[in-house]
């Protein structure tokens, strides 16, 4: 009389052993010290300017089995702006640009993520800069992954786009420089 009742119990008993659907997914936490967004900008047409933020975290997802359920969030503090050169940084964290003192955050939620193979995949989601939120789309090429010398795991990545600043509601006053290349520079730390 045990023996029918013995079969579905182990057959329940080995389901729950095998790991879940959604086990494929990897939760990352942004490693802010090796992770950073850089931006290029035309200097009144005779040349190019770059600058990065330096303060920046966020998370993101991988799905090995459905990579299209793959997402990131990233925060970046907007008064991190780092030109190499105090007085411009001032000016860019100010109300024409950056107005860091309203907005002292930037953030990027994707919503939909394209594996394009060979490492290259689009990025699609929701930039909020300066308290204007449009969608734009990243480019991402896949750097690598495998774990660290002090037991971690790690993934990362490199997107770029450009965006239009005065769309974000910043000043047009600078002949040839409304168009900002950004790339992010993206390693993650996967969650235990």
């Amino acid at each position: 009389m045990l023996k029918p009742l013995l079969k579905p119990a182990l057959i329940a008993l080995s389901l729950a052993a095998l790991p879940a659907a959604h086990a494929a997914v990897e939760n990352y936490k942004v490693d802010p010290r090796h992770s950073y967004v850089v931006f290029e900008i035309s200097h009144l047409g005779f040349s190019t300017m770059q600058g990065r933020f330096n303060e920046l975290g966020g998370k993101f997802s991988y799905d090995k089995d459905n990579p299209s359920a793959s997402k990131i969030e990233m925060l970046v503090k907007t008064d991190s702006v780092d030109t190499n050169d105090a007085e411009r940084n001032g000016h860019l964290r100010g109300e024409k640009y950056l107005n860091t003192e309203q907005n002292p955050e930037a953030r990027f939620v994707s919503t939909k993520f394209t594996d394009n193979g060979n490492g290259k995949a689009a990025l699609e989601g929701n930039l909020t800069l300066n308290g204007v939120t449009r969608p734009i789309t990243v480019a991402v090429d896949f750097i690598g992954a495998g774990d660290d010398p002090w037991g971690d795991y790690r993934r990362g990545y490199v997107g770029t786009t450009k965006i239009d600043r005065t769309q974000f509601g910043m000043a047009s006053n600078l002949p040839k420089a409304d168009e900002v290349m950004l790339k992010f520079v993206i390693e993650g730390i996967r969650e235990k």
